[in-house]
């Protein structure tokens, strides 16, 4: 009995809608009968049921539900309710003369009745609807006067969307629009009125005694978004964001939600456009293995891959919690994918050799590596060791094995090696140069910078210390990182490694240097805290292997465009294959023997580039200096 009452509830209100309609017909059939016939000295008698009403009822029912009439809900009635009850009655009118005509050829139906009948039923229709979304608007602002008053910044259509959601739940009241829109200035966007620039967020707060502001931009570059922000800072108010409509799309963010301003969003970039028709054509349907897929890098490429059409994934990682964690997210999200889990080091001859063999993979991606410089600077046997000596045990087997496409996930640093993390890379790149020449597989090198929220950057360490209350510790004001977002970056690799030829070196277009100070700064705001007040900064000198700005391109790799305006194609520098084989046998014996003297002489021979920075003198270690930062409009970003 409970199942059938609540199907009874479900369907009553359905019900009284349909009634509701078809009263209406009736109506209008009816009363155009009696005000044209009433004209009459001796009008005839009409009566209120006929065969002539069935038909008409039948005939416009059918149109209804045709046209889809009961989809809609009155709550939420609209322009595109109002559309259909246009294209009912009009098909109605059409589908009433023709069962009429088949009927009695017309003859007793007045031509003025058909006329006006759709103009008249459309008002029935219509206007209650209006009435009752109307009606349930009111309320709604009734119960919202204890609600949360919050200013929209933008007037666009993401800021009307917005307005109408907010309007559903009743727990915040939109009391005005900001928009720098010279057309919009003294108009009203569902009733909500544009009340200024942006530049006048802070006054327009205060007048209207706004408690939050909600910025709906989600299309905005971050240029402009900065200048967004900045207002929104100077009004000392919280301050939340529409998600990009790129981020709902890729579960990042859920329609409808308001999320806080990411410093990503800050970053300065333009949105990445992969040419994604001709990735899934490369991806779709292969197996692919990934290293390192419990890592940050490594497991965005695996949601990547199964999110394009990868059929199969081998996910070989070393921690095993990372293993576990990707591997439940894959299945949780990703049901239909066939996924291989094998816990081990990719070091390791067998177990690459047994991974290989589980998920014959057509593309491995080389994304395991050690890659905190300071760490690597005094860990020198295990960098070579994970590094070099890992990534030529997985090169040969997948050359041994057949496989199609082999990408390394290669570093900035590498370009000019300044430090033990871009000298192992580098030489990781050489020996894929080496092997493309003697192999059918095909070799990719993707190079980029940092990633934000990478495990062991700046970002999550930044976070975890204004979380605590300070210290935020910057290690020089000088210096500048180039950064780039976990999918962003994952996106590129896979769209390099979709055009990449026989032997290529492909460098990401990483933007504009991003100055770590000012990030640091930008966190410290965007937490609602103000910095040298709030969260003091200190200054604590480079570290180990640490340069003040890293380079993008070397001056020997002639560099030219692809098809795709983020990446650029390298000219590789000469190799000579046996040096390096040689290098590579010397490393590994001294690895062996864990002697670090001789690894050092031999990765200094096999890459004559590198050139390592030697230890820091910096008036800033040990110091502990706080530095109260200048205010934000008094400097450029």
């Amino acid at each position: 009995m409970a199942s059938l009452r609540d199907k009874w509830r479900g369907a009553a209100p359905r019900i009284a809608v349909v009634a509701h309609d078809l009263t209406m017909v009736w109506l209008a059939w009816l009363g155009l009968h009696w005000l044209r016939l009433g004209v009459l000295a001796h009008p005839p008698a009409i009566p209120l049921w006929s065969t002539e009403i069935l038909l008409v009822l039948a005939a416009q029912a059918l149109v209804f539900w045709q046209v889809g009439l009961y989809r809609g809900l009155w709550r939420f009635a609209s322009v595109p309710d109002l559309w259909n009850i246009f294209k009912a009655c009009v098909l109605g009118l059409f589908a009433i003369v023709l069962g009429l005509f088949l009927y009695n050829r017309l003859d007793f139906v007045p031509r003025t009745v058909l006329v006006l009948y759709p103009l008249v039923l459309m008002g029935l229709l219509g206007a209650p609807r209006l009435f009752y979304r109307a009606w349930k608007d009111a309320q709604s602002e009734h119960s919202a006067l204890n609600s949360v008053r919050i200013l929209i910044l933008g007037a666009g259509h993401a800021g009307e969307a917005l307005v109408r959601d907010l309007r559903r739940f009743g727990t915040y009241q939109p009391v005005g629009f900001i928009d720098d829109a010279i057309r919009l200035r003294g108009s009203k966007v569902q009733g909500v009125p544009v009340l200024g620039r942006v530049q006048d967020v802070a006054e327009i707060a205060r007048e209207t005694a706004a408690k939050l502001l909600v910025i709906a931009m989600p299309s905005v570059d971050a240029s402009a978004l900065q200048r967004v922000v900045m207002a929104c800072e100077r009004t000392g108010l919280p301050f939340r964001m529409v998600p990009r409509l790129q981020d709902v799309l890729e579960g990042r963010s859920l329609p409808g939600e308001l999320k806080e301003v990411a410093i990503e969003d800050l970053l300065g970039r333009k949105p990445v456009l992969p040419d994604w028709k001709a990735i899934r054509g490369w991806l779709g349907g292969r197996s692919v293995l990934v290293t390192g897929a419990g890592g940050s890098i490594g497991s965005e490429l695996c949601r990547q891959c199964a999110r394009h059409g990868a059929r199969r994934i081998g996910l070989l990682e070393i921690d095993e919690l990372s293993l576990m964690t990707i591997e439940t997210s894959l299945r949780r999200d990703f049901p239909d994918v066939e996924l291989i889990s094998i816990l081990g080091d990719c070091g390791d001859p067998a177990v690459i050799a047994h991974a290989l063999s589980l998920a014959e993979p057509e593309a491995v991606f080389h994304a395991a590596a050690y890659k905190q410089v300071p760490v690597l600077e005094a860990q020198l046997r295990e960098a070579v060791r994970n590094n070099v000596l890992a990534t030529e045990t997985v090169a040969r087997a997948c050359c041994a094995s057949g496989v199609g496409t082999f990408v390394l996930i290669s570093t900035d640093k590498a370009v000019d090696p300044a430090n033990v993390l871009g000298a192992t890379k580098r030489l990781a790149e050489m020996l894929c140069q080496s092997l493309a020449s003697q192999h059918s597989t095909r070799f990719v090198t993707v190079r980029f910078g940092n990633v934000l929220d990478s495990a062991g950057s700046v970002v999550p360490l930044f976070r975890e210390q204004i979380r605590n209350g300070g210290p935020v510790t910057v290690t020089d004001p000088e210096v500048t990182r180039f950064f780039m977002t976990i999918p962003e970056a994952c996106q590129l690799i896979l769209q390099a490694s979709a055009i990449g030829t026989h032997e290529a070196i492909y460098t990401l277009d990483m933007g504009e240097p991003v100055p770590i100070r000012l990030l640091a700064e930008q966190m410290i705001r965007l937490a609602g805290k103000q910095p040298g007040r709030d969260i003091a900064i200190i200054y604590t000198g480079l570290r180990p292997g640490e340069k003040l700005h890293e380079t993008l391109f070397h001056a020997d790799e002639r560099y030219r465009p692809t098809f795709h305006p983020k990446i650029l194609l390298a000219e590789p520098r000469e190799v000579s294959e046996a040096a390096v084989h040689g290098a590579m046998t010397e490393l590994r014996a001294a690895s062996v023997r864990y002697d670090r003297e001789a690894l050092a002489e031999w990765l200094h021979a096999a890459v004559p580039e590198f050139r390592p920075v030697g230890p820091h003198v910096s008036p800033y270690a040990g110091t502990a200096t706080v530095v109260a930062f200048p205010a934000r409009n008094a400097r450029k970003i």
